[in-house]
């Protein structure tokens, strides 16, 4: 029986192995491996290393030799570690009203923005919610994206939040890519609710997180600290709550006024995701923090507002990751490859510091250790672009895609269109 697979020649394997999780970093700074193979046991890599080493150290009546044609880059499986792709509906009224000059908190107050998705997601049965967000993690997959933070949100109120949680949950069984759930119930007032912001988030921290830990929907817990949504002095006894019974927290914070950092530090949170008005004081208490920036840039292009500072964040030492924000309002593109392309322009951001942004960065985002490089132990978790250069993935902006995705050892997805020709 054939239980080792072994795939190569890799013209150029990144490991991404050997980089610190803070800081800048510089692309020699990066470990690559030429003419490479990778070993892979059970699904997680076994070795890696020269593919002829390995080729001429396996038992062929063991291993299943996976022979490439051609030249290909191997990066780890990249991490989203920000979406909200479970959602029904569309927002397209609402981004043609922000092109108009119609603003975000505008849109919302007349009706549209969360609110709208809130609704039509409501509408919506779960087995459907739960089609639409695998068939968006399959989207996903196929350009490279191994593993995916999905929030709620759009339900709010306890059995709607519960169904959203519900839907994820079952879309796991519907995907290969791993799917993280995350309850994002204080994403706003809903406006069905009776009673004030207080007596909600009471009403989520007595009732909602208790169901969370029984039926175990998730062990993350989010909440959107913003003007018109929660204030950090709302927000905090919520968050005591979860923290006492064992969440991690993490933190919509900084996107249109400040505050919400100063809380994600406070609570040792796993990430605080936006910072697009982060100041310096809040990007020095970052930096000193544990708590990983979260940059969206999908969500800076839909809005047309400041992308997150991340070469700040960098070179004051904190660390950064870069997520999708995929959700139906904002960040409807959800092409993290092209937005991190994007924003390694404007942020002029070295390739090293890109690509540990939605790998092992990104992980760390999430509380995940098993994932993000390729290195002996881990998840065998990687994707092969078809090109003999690492720097031509950034360099087309997110059009150069993967022809092959592997997840837990096992090919997930295939794409025979080649868009760009090796050069």
């Amino acid at each position: 029986m054939k239980n080792l697979k072994l795939v190569g020649p890799i013209k150029q394997l990144l490991t991404l192995d050997g980089l610190p999780l803070k800081g800048a970093l510089r692309d020699s700074q990066l470990e690559i491996l030429e003419n490479a193979g990778i070993l892979i046991k059970g699904g997680k890599i076994l070795e890696v290393g020269k593919f002829e080493t390995l080729n001429q150290k396996i038992n062929p009546d063991t291993t299943q030799l996976i022979e490439l044609e051609g030249d290909f880059v191997a990066l780890p499986g990249f991490i989203d570690c920000h979406t909200h792709i479970c959602f029904s509906g569309s927002r397209a009224r609402d981004f043609a009203l922000r092109n108009s000059g119609v603003s975000y908190l505008q849109i919302a107050k007349a009706g549209g923005g969360i609110w709208d998705t809130v609704t039509q997601t409501r509408e919506t049965p779960q087995s459907k919610l739960a089609k639409l967000t695998a068939d968006r993690a399959n989207r996903h997959l196929s350009e490279g994206i191994t593993t995916i933070e999905v929030k709620s949100g759009y339900g709010l109120s306890i059995p709607e939040e519960v169904k959203m949680l519900g839907s994820i949950i079952s879309a796991q069984q519907k995907t290969k890519a791993d799917l993280i759930p995350t309850c994002l119930a204080a994403h706003t007032l809903p406006r069905d609710f009776e009673g004030d912001r207080e007596a909600y988030l009471e009403e989520l921290s007595t009732k909602l997180l208790p169901i969370l830990k029984k039926e175990r929907l998730t062990n993350r817990i989010d909440a959107f600290i913003e003007k018109g949504a929660f204030t950090a002095k709302e927000i905090e006894p919520y968050f005591q709550k979860a923290k006492s019974m064992g969440f991690d927290i993490t933190v919509h914070a900084d996107q249109f006024s400040r505050g919400g950092l100063a809380v994600a530090v406070k609570f040792g949170a796993k990430s605080a995701d936006h910072l697009e008005v982060s100041g310096r004081n809040e990007i020095k208490l970052l930096a000193a923090s544990d708590v990983v920036a979260v940059a969206l840039p999908g969500a800076s292009l839909g809005l047309g507002v400041s992308f997150t500072p991340a070469r700040k964040i960098l070179d004051q030492g904190g660390a950064l990751a870069i997520a999708s924000d995929w959700n139906p309002g904002s960040a409807p593109m959800g092409d993290l490859l092209a937005q991190a392309s994007i924003l390694a322009t404007m942020q002029n951001l070295s390739t090293a510091e890109v690509f540990a942004g939605i790998t092992f960065r990104a992980a760390e985002a999430l509380g995940l250790h098993d994932r993000g490089k390729i290195k002996t132990g881990l998840l065998a978790d990687f994707s092969l672009f078809p090109t003999a250069d690492y720097r031509e993935i950034l360099y087309n902006q997110g059009k150069l895609k993967p022809v092959q995705v592997w997840k837990n050892g096992l090919m997930a997805s295939r794409n025979k269109t080649k868009l760009y020709p090796n050069p």
